[in-house]
């Protein structure tokens, strides 16, 4: 059976050519890059090209670039950094749509006597930034908000959202894990003190990230030790992990250059207008919205997410029900809750994700097979 892989926003497939140059530094340049022999300045120039190669991809000078060991650790970093240089603050913002990695860490500061302030999103999941201005306090410490949602795909305006903290003298914090590879990103025309990335959301290596940083804004090491990362992330480097990052990130910039966003929102309104037309009762959540040419977020009323993915599974095909932390949860997903999706559709939800190593042969082999898959669902519920 050929298996087709459409969970793109849980983790990418390693590109071949990253595949290749991780390989190299494995066999080849495994020096220590601290080290002052030739192994270890050959380790060093890959840390520091991979770093332009990122800071290239966001739009800033390579210093403002933290490797980390993944979007999580990035996440924790920027908020317990904002906490740790403003102590006299009691006061978070983030919304009820964040990732766990954002959440979890705030609502434990909330455990230590901090005040949580989680904003609602609509009914196709944005985010009105009136809310988001009423809500920051002189004590304020931190706003957290994501720039693409990782389940709908839908997009928020970083620029007007950072903005509104630049004029409020608040530090802001951007999760752009899904967004990066798929939309440009301008951290030089961003208002943003912070920025997470991850490299597996991009054809690179899991076990890596990045961390932007403002200039101005305050950073602490979550990891202490020695002083890698210019002191501001302790360890000896992942090289091969870093090269793999650094290369996909300039794959990925190529593709969105060569129109690889276009022919990917192709590929996402073929699969968004079979499934309306083949199969009955059934809504694009967050549509209206602007959206990751990527992702469709589908609910189909009176069926189980939990049968359609693993019927679809055994057919060959790999979807999900909603975000990868939360895979082994059978509860509906957060984020369609607070978009107030009907109980009816939000047991019935997939979540398709596409990457640049899908076709539209791939699209159809899908649409081919969904209306069963769907039926077989629902004869239990009606």
């Amino acid at each position: 059976m050929r298996r087709v892989y459409f969970d793109n926003n849980a983790t990418t497939p390693l590109g071949p050519e990253v595949l290749e140059v991780m390989r190299q530094c494995l066999e080849k340049d495994f020096g220590n890059p601290s080290s002052g022999h030739f192994f270890g300045e050959a380790a060093r120039r890959l840390v520091e090209t991979s770093r332009d190669q990122v800071a290239e991809m966001l739009g800033c000078v390579p210093d403002r670039v933290v490797f980390t060991s993944g979007g999580s650790e990035a996440n924790c970093q920027a908020i317990f950094s904002a906490v740790m240089a403003r102590p006299q603050g009691r006061h978070l913002v983030a919304s009820r749509v964040e990732h766990p990695s954002v959440l979890k860490p705030l609502d434990f500061l909330r455990t230590q006597g901090y005040e949580l302030e989680l904003l609602p999103v609509d009914g196709i999941g944005q985010l009105n930034p009136a809310d988001l201005a009423a809500a920051i306090r002189p004590d304020t410490v931190l706003v957290s908000l994501l720039a693409a949602n990782n389940e709908t795909g839908v997009i928020w305006d970083v620029a007007e959202l950072g903005a509104i903290c630049r004029r409020k003298g608040v530090l802001f914090h951007c999760d752009a894990v899904q967004l990066a590879g798929k939309e440009e990103i301008r951290v030089d025309e961003w208002p943003v003190d912070y920025l997470s990335l991850s490299a597996h959301k991009l054809h690179g290596p899991k076990g890596c990230g990045a961390l932007y940083l403002d200039q101005a804004a305050p950073v602490s090491s979550l990891v202490m030790g020695a002083d890698q990362e210019m002191g501001r992330r302790a360890g000896t480097e992942n090289v091969a992990g870093i090269a793999g990052f650094g290369l996909a990130c300039e794959l990925a910039s190529r593709h969105l250059v060569a129109g690889g966003r276009a022919a990917m929102a192709k590929l996402q309104r073929r699969l968004e207008e079979g499934i309306a037309r083949t199969c009955p009762g059934v809504r694009i959540n967050g549509a209206g919205a602007l959206r990751l040419t990527n992702t469709v977020n589908v609910s189909f009323e009176y069926c189980s997410s939990a049968q359609m993915v693993q019927d679809l599974d055994d057919r060959g095909f790999a979807v999900s029900a909603h975000a990868a932390c939360h895979s082994g949860d059978l509860d509906p997903s957060p984020v369609l809750t607070a978009m107030a999706v009907p109980e009816t559709f939000r047991h019935g939800t997939l979540r398709i994700s596409l990457s640049r190593s899908n076709n539209a042969a791939e699209v159809e082999a899908l649409l081919a097979v969904l209306p069963i898959v769907v039926g077989r669902s629902r004869q239990g519920f009606v």
